[in-house]
């Protein structure tokens, strides 16, 4: 030890703080250094004894030469003004981590890494406390820092790792402590206080430190439900997405915020009664920024603080699973935030993001974009997937913005990206992650993947092994725009833009597509779907009716943006909630009740949601009558015997004697019309049934005449055939 040593570690700059701190042999016995830059005086408790330290700098540097052998020892702090306190030296004590479990960690391979980093409760040589883990390979210095420690930067220095990792056991540190890492520029000496990457649980913004929490612990009650999931297969599952962002569903009183209890016991009911299969949850994943909806995510590992703790979170998936209810997150590996605490230029350089700008920003948003050619930032976000699914029992994953991960010119001007290695567009380390993730993502029984991918890239949802990408479901975005251009058109004009309602059935069996109105459409003055609608009132909800109604005929799963299955007249507003009140009127009311219904017979008709993805689910009776703007179908379920047949009208005309082929003669139960006067509209209907006749029309053996509603869709179903 030098005095450019002690004068390094009282400066917070000692790169190998080890080599200094804590019990050294000497020629006589050995020494015990320590630095507490506010202490007045230090004693080492030994055998019994008490035994002063030396001050060997000004600035509170402690050492003192013992006899014998090394052997545990506690130290004696006073204080001015203040009481002695005794306590554990933390620089007495071995590393942790494994040579393996670092070694792993390098390699990319470690994906339950969060066993490895962050803050764990630990029990060292007999003594509770904190290990503390953080990857940050190119740092001069990386100290914890926290309310156990003043905030005071140069007082807990880490030990340096094999593969840039820094590790420190903080003795008698307890859960609920506040901290972040204080990461020191070799570059350019300049210190940032950093959160913890791996961090399980935060403060509540604005505020950003990191909390020991450690990885949270629930009692399960969702067994049954688990082992139901993983027997079945979701593609042959009706599955009837509300999507929804916890913050302004519900508020409280004067505005406050739902906790995430409160929300099992108002939300998850709410979902129920209207017979969704699932909830799709907007980012809950820590995040500084509120109006960002959770896209610009600072804290992976941690459920929002906002809402309450990570149990508080277990217990609103574990009510959602008890109630039959499954939960998908939306989950953002494609770009984060530049905040000063987040993982930006972590260590000083770019370490999770690209160097250069034309790979690592996304230059419409703000963001950074990760890294996903580095083993390190693979194994945090592969990891972070698997803790979400296996720790708290996520049920699937939609992955944002697949397209900008794909595309290395996505949203850029010529010049300002840089090609791959064969010189095309496609970015292959991307590619690679999103196949990585989706292989380890069907490893967990019952577990689904979503992408948000608005281009043709092929094979989106074709297995891994296969050459595609592994996705369970892929948003059809083209479905969505065709829809909502079709009915912003006043029905006069409809039958100009016939094609924007049966184009989708080109593709519709390319992949395995699910069917959103999701919140970017209802939002930044694109208007609610009421509002996109065409005409007086009475009009306008009947275009509603008769779009979600033919939604749900199509072939594909469903999702709906929350506030839309109330008829909201207003854009969604993320400091708002939605607005209830509307419900005091009867034509919300049925709306509401309209869409209860379409769900429970989505969930109980086999031919609804069986046979999605296949042609042979589907079949067109008439898609060419323009001028009447009228399309119908049939669904068949795996049995050919189940079947629905569906008739759209897509004007305010009243159709009678409406001729179409059906697949075979006998009777038609009219279970479904969208026109009913219990969902406000002009009871235009069939009598309850209708009776198809052996008469050859539209290349089917039999015929059936009906009244069409206005703007209404029929849904018929035929009466079992005798002896079966």
């Amino acid at each position: 030890m030098t005095s450019g040593d002690i004068e390094a570690i009282v400066r917070g700059r000692h790169h190998d703080v080890f080599r200094i701190l804590g019990p050294h042999e000497t020629a006589t016995g050995w020494q015990v250094r320590t630095f507490h830059p506010h202490a007045s005086a230090i004693a080492v408790q030994l055998d019994g004894k008490s035994i002063p330290m030396t001050r060997a700098h000004a600035d509170g540097f402690f050492c003192v030469d013992l006899e014998g052998g090394r052997r545990p020892y506690k130290l004696r702090i006073t204080y001015p003004y203040d009481v002695a306190h005794e306590v554990e030296d933390p620089y007495r004590f071995p590393p942790l981590l494994s040579d393996f479990e670092i070694y792993l960690h390098g390699e990319g391979t470690h994906f339950e890494s969060w066993r490895t980093m962050g803050a764990h409760a630990v029990r060292c040589e007999g003594v509770d406390g904190v290990r503390f883990t953080v990857w940050a390979p190119t740092a001069l210095v990386v100290s914890v820092a926290g309310d156990f420690n003043g905030w005071d930067t140069r007082v807990n220095p880490m030990r340096l790792r094999n593969g840039g990792i820094w590790e420190l056991f903080l003795p008698e540190v307890r859960r609920g402590a506040v901290y972040k890492f204080a990461v020191m520029s070799k570059q350019t000496g300049h210190v940032q206080l950093k959160s913890d990457p791996y961090g399980f649980h935060t403060e509540v913004p604005p505020k950003q430190a990191s909390i020991v929490w450690g990885a949270p612990e629930y009692d399960w009650q969702d067994q049954e439900w688990m082992q139901r999931r993983a027997s079945r297969n979701i593609l042959n599952d009706p599955v009837s997405i509300y999507e929804v962002h916890l913050g302004s569903w519900m508020k409280g009183e004067e505005g406050r915020d739902l906790t995430y209890r409160e929300l099992a016991d108002t939300l998850v009911p709410y979902a129920k009664r209207l017979n969704f299969t699932h909830l799709e949850i907007l980012p809950i994943m820590e995040h500084p920024y509120a109006g960002s909806w959770g896209y610009q995510v600072s804290g992976y590992y941690a459920p929002t603080a906002r809402f309450g703790t990570p149990e508080d979170f277990m217990y609103f998936i574990d009510r959602c699973h008890q109630e039959g209810i499954g939960i998908i997150l939306d989950w953002v590996p494609g770009h984060f935030p530049r905040d000063a605490h987040g993982l930006a230029k972590f260590d000083g350089t770019a370490l999770y993001e690209h160097e250069d700008p034309r790979q690592g920003e996304h230059r419409d948003w703000g963001t950074l974009i990760f890294n996903y050619g580095r083993n390190e930032v693979r194994t945090f976000l592969l990891s972070n997937a698997l803790w979400w699914l296996e720790r708290f029992h996520i049920d699937g994953l939609r992955v944002d913005a697949v397209a900008s991960m794909i595309y290395l010119d996505y949203s850029r001007n010529a010049g300002d990206w840089i090609p791959n290695r064969y010189g095309g567009r496609e970015n292959l380390e991307a590619l690679d992650f999103l196949r990585k993730f989706n292989e380890l993502v069907h490893q967990v029984p019952g577990a689904a993947t979503f992408a948000e991918e608005s281009t043709s890239f092929p094979g989106v949802c074709r297995p891994v092994y296969l050459g595609g990408l592994g996705f369970t479901m892929k948003w059809n975005m083209g479905w969505m725009h065709d829809m909502l251009r079709y009915f912003a058109f006043d029905p006069i004009f409809r039958k100009f833009h016939h094609n924007d309602i049966t184009f989708s059935l080109i593709y519709a069996f390319s992949e395995n597509f699910v069917l959103p109105i999701s919140h970017d459409e209802v939002v930044h003055l694109k208007r609610s779907l009421l509002g996109k609608m065409p005409g007086d009132e009475w009009r306008r909800f009947a275009n509603v009716r008769a779009f979600l109604s033919y939604m749900w005929g199509h072939p594909g799963k469903k999702l709906l943006f929350m506030g839309q299955e109330i008829g909201q007249y207003e854009e969604w507003d993320e400091k708002a909630s939605v607005n209830w009140s509307l419900l005091t009127w009867e034509k919300h009311r049925q709306l509401q009740g309209m869409l209860s219904e379409l769900n429970l017979l989505y969930r109980e008709e086999p031919a609804m949601h069986q046979v999605d993805f296949q042609q042979e689910g589907f079949e067109w009776v008439d898609f060419a009558d323009v001028d009447a703007s009228v399309i119908s179908f049939v669904r068949y379920g795996r049995n050919r015997e189940d079947f629905l047949f569906f008739v759209c009208n897509f004007t305010p005309e009243p159709r009678e004697n409406y001729r179409l082929g059906v697949p075979r003669a006998g009777r038609y139960v009219e279970i479904f019309n969208s026109d009913w006067a219990r969902f406000g509209g002009s009871d235009v209907h069939n009598d309850g049934a209708v009776e198809a006749v052996a008469v050859q029309s539209h290349g089917r053996p039999a015929r059936m005449e009906l009244r069409l509603p206005p703007l209404g869709v029929l849904i018929m179903k035929p009466e079992p055939l005798q002896g079966r």
